[in-house]
This record gives structure tokens, C-alpha cells and sequence, in this order.
């Protein structure tokens, strides 16, 4: 949405809130602009589900979601309506055998073709994609294959949209150890 102020044309903000079991909402900045000193409710969880991304859009991005069994799904904003506060979201990919989402995105408008898709494996096994090869679906669906978890590779514990500016990649285990390669290697 666009409000007409003036001769200036100002869009609206969204924050995009997923969670670990797959669901998702559309929030307009505006609902968080009298919050209390004690806070406010954000968004309703069900059972042990949790809120694990918020990023920015602007009302006509797409998102992309990837779980730890290798799928990924990406749909345009337009199918997650704008929400209150109060409100729950809707299911932004079907979930099957235990598995959840590992990482949360939101597409700029028109700049699929400056981005590529990281994703990283428990093992330490990384994988960068264009986003063409991402077709848009509808939201709710089971997504693309987009990475084959073996024993070897591991499961995906996390991703990362990577624009040209970005060169190198920094990853650290859980006993500490760091390393740092070049983004043009992966």
C-alpha cells in the first residue's frame, strides 16, 4: 500500500515474523507504535513453536523460507494479508517428519537477480543458488528440493540471501572454531 501525502508517495513498512514450525505474519509498522514499557503482544505461538525471524518488506516483496530436510518455498507478500497484532499468522510451508525451518527472507521488489540464496549444513557444507532457480509458488505449500541431506552433508541449520557486495563468509563451530572463505569458493 502506498499513502499519498502531498506530491510524495511514501510505502508502507511491513515486519515479517516466521517461525520454527513454519508459520508466518504480515504486521504493518504502525500496530507497534504505542508499545507499553512492559511490551506488547506480537504474535500468538501454538505449543512449543517459536519466533525465530522478523525482517522488513514493503508490500510487494516475496519471501523464501528453508528447512532443515533441504526444502525451500518462496511465494510474493500479496498471500500473507496484513495482520493485527493479536492474531496468529498462517501456515507458510507444510512441514512433514519432524522437520523445521532454518531460515527466513524477504526478496526485495524486482531484486531476484542481484541475490543468491547460501545455505549452510551442520557438517559444514555450504551451497549458494540464484534465486531464479526458485520458481514462486503459493504460500502453504511443501517447497523445491533445493538441497540433498545425507549423512555426510547433515541437515541445513541456517541460510542467507548474499548480494555482490558481500565477499567473504565467517562460520563458527560449536566448539569455537572459526573460519573464514571467500564467498567466490562456496
Amino acid at each position: 500500500k502506498k499513502h499519498q501525502t502531498g506530491k510524495k508517495q511514501e510505502e508502507e513498512t511491513y515486519l515479517i515474523m516466521a517461525t520454527k514450525n513454519g508459520v508466518i505474519k504480515k504486521v504493518n509498522v504502525a500496530e507497534f507504535n504505542t508499545v507499553r514499557s512492559t511490551g506488547v503482544l506480537a504474535l500468538s505461538l501454538k505449543g512449543a513453536d517459536m519466533l525465530k525471524w522478523v525482517r522488513a518488506s514493503h508490500g510487494n516483496d516475496e519471501i523464501v523460507l528453508l528447512t532443515k530436510n533441504g526444502k525451500a518455498i518462496r511465494f510474493h507478500e500479496k498471500y500473507v494479508r496484513s495482520m493485527g497484532r493479536m492474531a496468529a499468522g498462517v501456515k507458510a510451508i507444510t512441514l512433514k517428519g519432524g522437520d523445521e525451518v532454518v531460515g527466513v527472507d524477504v526478496i526485495p521488489h524486482e531484486k531476484e537477480s542481484v541475490y543468491e540464496l547460501l545455505v549452510m549444513s551442520e557438517n559444514g557444507y555450504g551451497k549458494k543458488t540464484s534465486l531464479k532457480e526458485y520458481h514462486a509458488q503459493g504460500r502453504g505449500g511443501q517447497g523445491v528440493k533445493t538441497y540433498k541431506v545425507t549423512d555426510k552433508t547433515g541437515r541445513l541449520i541456517a541460510s542467507l540471501l548474499i548480494g555482490p557486495e558481500l565477499e567473504d563468509l565467517i562460520a563458527i563451530s560449536k566448539k569455537g572454531q572459526v573460519i573464514r572463505t571467500a564467498l567466490a569458493s562456496v
